[in-house]
């Protein structure tokens, strides 16, 4: 842990899986972490944004700016386009008594060259944003380090006994390969830990019954994905689904309940995370857990310090 609040860019695809909701709240929490900037990333920047911004107001929150992220040039507009977006069908960007920044990629290099202190960019969506971010300056690695939710190196989905091709990897590839290849200093929590996160039980009721109103309306978008997911067997009454990139805000501040080792890592045609000691990228890796249930604990009282 560390006594100074280390100043953080998050950059989330925020409105599909459940999981980025709760990694926003989570990141509210952690006294150890100082917000600078959230952005919006992958199809759909305008609606992810709007959903941002909405958690960001609804924790009191709007001295955070909200960066739209970088435009897709194929996408075709939808009005909707996000799995959860009937939780701010009423909720216009406009509304935000915050800062929005147009142009989430230029929002990311200011605001890392204009800190004092290295910034730690945690990244829990596909890397179309910030792989323009870095196209746009290269420079921007040398004040600030990369933390994600990327990959599947020996475990999948599931815990599936072999290595996948993850989404956030699958999705804009190029752009995630030019990030794997800079010289980002780079730490990933891949499905081998972050798949493994799904909170049940007690821990999970505690959760559910809380009065804290932020987390009220965590569990009101939580209900809303879990009527638009069927092809997942899920029931949000009784456990959450998997929330991956919690792990990835975790990393961001703290390494002691994962076993970390670096790799030299490539990422193939394919989307898949390959080690490859010729051609890849230093990245230390979460590969797996010393204690999950205290991570799950830690979660829990993150969420709920507002009770």
């Amino acid at each position: 842990m560390t006594s100074k609040p280390i100043p953080v860019i998050l950059d989330t695809d925020i409105g599909d899986d459940i999981d980025d909701t709760w990694a926003l709240v989570m990141l509210l929490r952690c006294p150890e972490l100082d917000v600078k900037l959230v952005t919006s990333t992958s199809w759909n920047p305008i609606n992810r944004a709007r959903h941002i911004a909405k958690v960001l107001d609804l924790a009191g929150r709007s001295d955070i700016p909200v960066g739209i992220g970088a435009r897709i040039p194929e996408e075709t507009h939808d009005p909707k386009g996000t799995i959860i977006f009937p939780w701010i069908q009423d909720y216009p960007l406009d509304a935000y008594p915050g800062t929005v920044y147009q142009d989430g990629p230029q929002a990311v290099i200011d605001t890392i060259h204009q800190s004092s202190q290295p910034v730690t960019v945690i990244a829990i969506g596909p890397l179309s944003n910030l792989g323009e971010a870095l196209k746009r300056d290269p420079s921007i690695t040398r004040n600030s380090r990369f933390v994600g939710m990327f990959g599947s190196v020996y475990k999948g989905y599931m815990d599936a006994p072999e290595a996948c091709s993850e989404t956030n990897v699958r999705l804009f590839t190029e752009s995630c390969r030019n990030v794997f290849r800079s010289d980002w200093n780079k730490t990933i929590t891949p499905l081998d830990t972050c798949g493994l996160v799904v909170l049940d039980g007690e821990d999970y009721a505690a959760i559910r019954r809380s009065s804290d109103p932020l987390i009220q309306e965590l569990m009101k978008a939580n209900d809303i994905f879990a009527k638009h997911v069927p092809w997942m067997k899920y029931d949000p009454a009784e456990r959450s689904s998997v929330l991956f990139d919690a792990v990835a805000i975790y990393l961001a501040y703290c390494e002691e309940l994962l076993t970390m080792e670096t790799l030299p890592l490539r990422i193939d045609d394919g989307g898949f995370t390959r080690i490859d000691a010729e051609v890849g990228s230093p990245t230390r890796c979460a590969l797996g857990w010393e204690d999950l249930e205290a991570f799950k604990k830690h979660l829990v009282s993150r969420l709920l310090n507002g009770d």
